[in-house]
C-alpha cells in the first residue's frame, strides 16, 4: 500500500506544512521541526499522520509484523517504586512471586506447543538489593543475583524448547549484558522518558533510582557497544510535556545513529490503574497516541521499526495510519502481566484489521529481520538457534 503524502490544506500552519515538506524531500527531521510538529492542532494531526505513513511506506515492505510469544514474569519483586506500576509487588504479600525453573519451563513448553517462538522475560529491577528473603530464595536455586538466575533460565528454555529468549530486566552492567547476549538474540528496556522532573519530589519516578534518564541511556549505549539488537521506547502520559517526548525520541535516535542497534522503538500509552498513586491521572487519547507514533516515525526515519501495543488501545486499527509497522509481541497463552487488564487481541482479528489497512500481518522473531543474518549483532552461540527459525528474509519461518 502506498500512502499519499500530505498536502497543504486549510488549517495547517505554513511552518508545519514546510516541516512536513522537508520530510517528504528526505531531510532528517531536526529538533526544531520535531518540537513544532508535537504541538500540532486541528487539521495538522492527520497531515502529520499521512507524512509518517508515507515515510514508512518508503522504507518498509507492505507488511506489519508481530512476534508470537509467551510472557514469563520471572519475579515481580523490584527495588523501584513507580507511581503507575502494578507489576511490582511487595515481598511477603500474596501476589509476590518468583518463578521456579520448573514453572519457567512449563510455560515455555506450553508456548512451544502453540507455535510461539519468543519467550519474553520481564522482571523487577535487582530485587535482591531490597529483599533479604528473595536473596535467600535465589541461593536456594543456586544463584547469587537475579541476572545470574535470568541467564540460566534463558539458557534453559533455549536448550529445552528452542524458543528464543528476550530479556527485559532493567539496568545491567556491561558484563551482565554480554553474558545475556550469549543466550538471547535480543534484549530490551524502555527508556520511558528523559525528563529529570519525573524523578523529583512527587514525580512517578521519585522512588525509582533505576529510572534516572542518564542511567537508562548509559545502559542502552552499552547494549549498542556490544552489538545487541535492542528494543526501547517511550511511555507517554506519565507527566512529561510534549517537548520532553521529543527529547526522548531524539536521544534514542542519537544512540541508534551511533550503533545501529535500536531494532524497535515502542510508543506506549500510559494506562491508569486502580490502587496506584496515578489511578486518577488522565490517559492519552487515540489522537495523541497517533501523533506521537507519527513523530517517532518522522524522527527515526523510513527504515525504523515503530511499534504501538494493540492491547492498550480500544481502537488500535487507526494506528496503522500513523506510520507504525509492528504490533509487538502477542501471546496465545499468557496475559500481559504489566497491563493485566488489557487482553491481547486475537491474531485473526489483528490480521483482518491489518489487511483492511492494505498490509499483510507477518510473523517475525524476537530479533528483527534486519539483524538475523548480520553476524555483528548475534553472538556465535546464538546464530544457529536463531537462524533455524528464520526464513531468508529474516522473518519467522513458516516451517
Amino acid at each position: 500500500m502506498t500512502t499519499s503524502p500530505p498536502s497543504v490544506a486549510d488549517g495547517v500552519r505554513p511552518e508545519v506544512a514546510e516541516a512536513l515538506e522537508r520530510t517528504r524531500a528526505g531531510e532528517r527531521l531536526g529538533e526544531r521541526d520535531a518540537k513544532l510538529l508535537v504541538m500540532a492542532r486541528g487539521a495538522e494531526h492527520p497531515a502529520i499522520w499521512a507524512a509518517a505513513a508515507a515515510l514508512r511506506d518508503q522504507g518498509k515492505p507492505p507488511i506489519v509484523t508481530y512476534s508470537r510469544k509467551v510472557f514469563i514474569p520471572l519475579t515481580n519483586l523490584c527495588r523501584d517504586i513507580c507511581s503507575y506500576c502494578t507489576f511490582a509487588k511487595e515481598d511477603g504479600t500474596p501476589a509476590a512471586h518468583t518463578m521456579s525453573p520448573d514453572e519457567v519451563l512449563a510455560v515455555a513448553e506450553a508456548g512451544a506447543r502453540l507455535g510461539c517462538k519468543e519467550v519474553l522475560f520481564t522482571l523487577g529491577d535487582r530485587p535482591e538489593a531490597r529483599y533479604e528473603s528473595y536473596r535467600l530464595q535465589l541461593r536456594r536455586y543456586g544463584y547469587e543475583s537475579t541476572q545470574q538466575y535470568l541467564r540460566a533460565m534463558c539458557e534453559l528454555v533455549l536448550e529445552q524448547t528452542g524458543l528464543l529468549p528476550h530479556p527485559n530486566c532493567g539496568i545491567l552492567g556491561r558484563r551482565e549484558l554480554s553474558e545475556l547476549r550469549e543466550v538471547s538474540p535480543s534484549q530490551g528496556m524502555m527508556l520511558e522518558s528523559t525528563s529529570e522532573r519525573l524523578c523529583g519530589p512527587g514525580g512517578p519516578h521519585e522512588h525509582a533510582p533505576d529510572k534516572r534518564p542518564a542511567t537508562r541511556l548509559a545502559m542502552i549505549k552499552r547494549a549498542g557497544e556490544l552489538g545487541i539488537p535492542f528494543t526501547s521506547g517511550i511511555l507517554i502520559g506519565i507527566g512529561e510535556n510534549l517537548e520532553e517526548r521529543v527529547d526522548a525520541l531524539l536521544a534514542l535516535r542519537e544512540l541508534h545513529e551511533q550503533y545501529g542497534h535500536i531494532q524497535e522503538l515502542i510508543v506506549q500509552n500510559f494506562r491508569a490503574k486502580p490502587e496506584t498513586p496515578m489511578a486518577e491521572s488522565g490517559e492519552p487519547g487515540l489522537l495523541e497516541l497517533m501523533t506521537t507514533c507519527a513523530i517517532a516515525r518522522l524522527v527515526m526515519g523510513p527504515d525504523a521499526n515503530i511499534q504501538a501495543p494493540p492491547n492498550l488501545s480500544a481502537d488500535y486499527g487507526p494506528l496503522l495510519a500513523a506510520g507504525i509497522n509492528d504490533w509487538g509481541g502477542v501471546s496465545p497463552l499468557t496475559p500481559d502481566f504489566v497491563n493485566p487488564e488489557a487482553p491481547w487481541p486475537q491474531i485473526d482479528r489483528l490480521a483482518e484489521l491489518t489487511r483492511e489497512a492494505g498490509y499483510t500481518l507477518t510473523e517475525r522473531l524476537t530479533i528483527y529481520p534486519e539483524y538475523v543474518w548480520d553476524d555483528r549483532f548475534l553472538a556465535p552461540a546464538m546464530r544457529e538457534p536463531t537462524r533455524r527459525l528464520a526464513d531468508v528474509e529474516g522473518l519467522a519461518s513458516a516451517a
